[in-house]
């Protein structure tokens, strides 16, 4: 939790990192980012990379994180018609925040038997 200069806890800035958890929380979305982070990829990309994950499983992760804003999604006129999914300026910062927290997990979860 965060506290405020008072040193009182900052109920909505606590607020914004429980919806942020929320966010790196639900399934797949952590593997699907570290997926993104080498540049665009096609669907069927991401599926290969992301084991265990399903199409459908895979479309709706997608489309919430392109609603987040985290992902865009790039539709390249050809034949056949080729999309690739991107992270976004916001994504990349995601993924950049998440970078200490697996280093304190490296260091602190690493022989968790949980």
């Amino acid at each position: 939790m965060t506290k405020s200069l008072n040193g009182r806890i900052d109920e909505d800035r606590c607020h914004l990192v429980l919806r942020a958890i929320d966010v790196i929380g639900t399934r797949w979305t952590g593997p699907i980012l570290i997926a993104a982070v080498r540049g665009a990829r096609r669907f069927k990309e991401y599926r290969a990379l992301v084991s265990g994950i399903s199409d459908p499983q895979l479309t709706i992760r997608l489309k919430g994180l392109q609603a987040r804003g985290l992902i865009e999604r790039t539709v390249i006129p050809s034949t056949p018609v080729q999309i690739t999914y991107t992270l976004t300026a916001a994504g990349e910062e995601l993924v950049a925040a998440l970078q200490p927290l697996s280093q304190w997990g490296e260091q602190y979860l690493a022989h968790d038997d949980a």
